[in-house]
């Protein structure tokens, strides 16, 4: 029955067995619950007095251990000093520039003169509202002060040129990724005990190349295209890529396309800065015969592309836990990435060199036909074919 009773409820019925069994029955009793002598003696007088501790209590008010605190009224400050983020530098404290383990915060408070265990530590910081917690992506740099507006601006030029029956695309460069055996991020069900094994250290000089992952979304059709290069991520390779998509699905999915909008983050191959993305966006408007339209995320503000979340995460779920050890596998992993929603996904391996560094002089910047918006020209801009 000791399961089924609580604290007051066992000390009662040691006490009434006792005083059933009559001339040593406190200690017979004590014998053979393994109670305390003096606990039913307790409960003999409790027997005797009638007095109840009140509705619902186990013990009477004031009773049991004292907290801490109570004795110790310095320890929750000191507790709350050591595991304070902006006091991680003070020198007067025992734990700067270390992790804060329960064992050493205990350890810690120890040094300054509590006696305290990492398990009244836990304790005390579950009651003062701390929890175990993983840092926040949320710093997002400064804000422009026409983010707002120049976001307005993206999603009406985007929608304008759709309900045209005009193609509108994200694009984007995915993270590089080494080739080899190595750890993928991520968990995949296997046989227990017989996890895939890699390499221990992700060394580069260990990989058999790497693959870079450009990104073409397209808002109209969800769809994605992803050329995977395995050179330098330039603006020649960016334009490149949109010009494979164009030529494999663009064209067929938008056969009266006059106008072609891109939107884009403010740096990577894509960068508004660079001119060689200028120069090759209008060698890709002459190939193409297509008005190139191009709207810039604010600095701070990439996430907020689509090919980002309708594309990129999607890619990355469907390949968690799996080493990408050859470029057939990426190709094949990106390819076979889809959604309930209907995300389609086509990929391809680019082996063409694209060479880093290239200088574009005045003269041939001045010949693209380039036309900025009146709103954030550096952002917005258009580059028609020269005909």
């Amino acid at each position: 029955m000791a399961g089924e009773l609580d604290e007051r409820q066992r000390r009662l019925w040691a006490a009434a067995e006792a005083r059933s069994a009559g001339r040593g029955g406190i200690e017979a009793t004590a014998r053979a619950t393994g109670m305390a002598s003096d606990t039913i003696r307790k409960g003999i007088r409790e027997l005797e007095s009638g007095v109840s501790p009140g509705a619902g209590r186990v013990r009477r008010p004031g009773a049991g251990r004292k907290r801490l605190a109570d004795g110790d009224p310095d320890v929750v400050g000191d507790l709350q000093r050591l595991v304070d983020a902006g006091t991680r530098g003070d020198p007067e404290l025992p734990l700067r520039w270390t992790s804060k383990s329960v064992r050493k915060l205990a350890a810690g408070l120890g040094e300054m003169g509590h006696t305290v265990s990492y398990r009244t530590v836990a304790r005390l910081l579950r009651s003062l509202g701390y929890r175990l917690q993983a840092n926040r992506k949320t710093h997002e740099g400064a804000d422009h002060p026409d983010r707002d507006a120049q976001f307005e601006h993206i999603n009406q030029t985007a929608k304008t040129a759709i309900d045209a029956g005009e193609p509108v695309i994200s694009v984007d460069t995915k993270k590089k990724e080494l080739i080899g055996a190595f750890k993928n991020p991520g968990r995949e069900w296997a046989p227990r005990g017989k996890p895939v094994e890699v390499n221990t250290h992700d060394f580069p000089s260990q990989a058999s190349g790497k693959a870079i992952p450009y990104g073409i979304y397209d808002l109209a059709n969800d769809e994605g295209w992803v050329s995977v290069g395995i050179d330098h991520d330039t603006s020649q390779f960016a334009a490149a890529s949109i010009l494979a998509w164009w030529q494999h699905l663009g064209k067929e999915r938008f056969p009266h396309a006059t106008t072609l909008t891109i939107t884009a983050d403010c740096g990577g191959s894509n960068n508004y800065r660079t001119r060689l993305w200028k120069t090759e966006l209008q060698h890709l408007a002459d190939t193409t015969d297509l008005t190139i339209r191009v709207c810039h995320f604010p600095p701070g503000t990439s996430k907020w592309n689509k090919i980002e979340h309708r594309l990129f995460s999607f890619i990355s779920i469907n390949w968690r836990g799996k080493p990408l050890t050859s470029h057939q596998t990426v190709i094949e992993l990106i390819a076979a990435t889809t959604t309930r929603t209907g995300l389609k996904v086509y990929a391809r391996l680019d082996q063409n060199a694209y060479p880093d560094k290239i200088k574009i002089t005045d003269d041939q910047l001045a010949t693209v036909q380039l036309h900025s918006e009146t709103f954030h020209p550096e952002w917005n801009y258009t580059i028609k074919p020269r005909r």
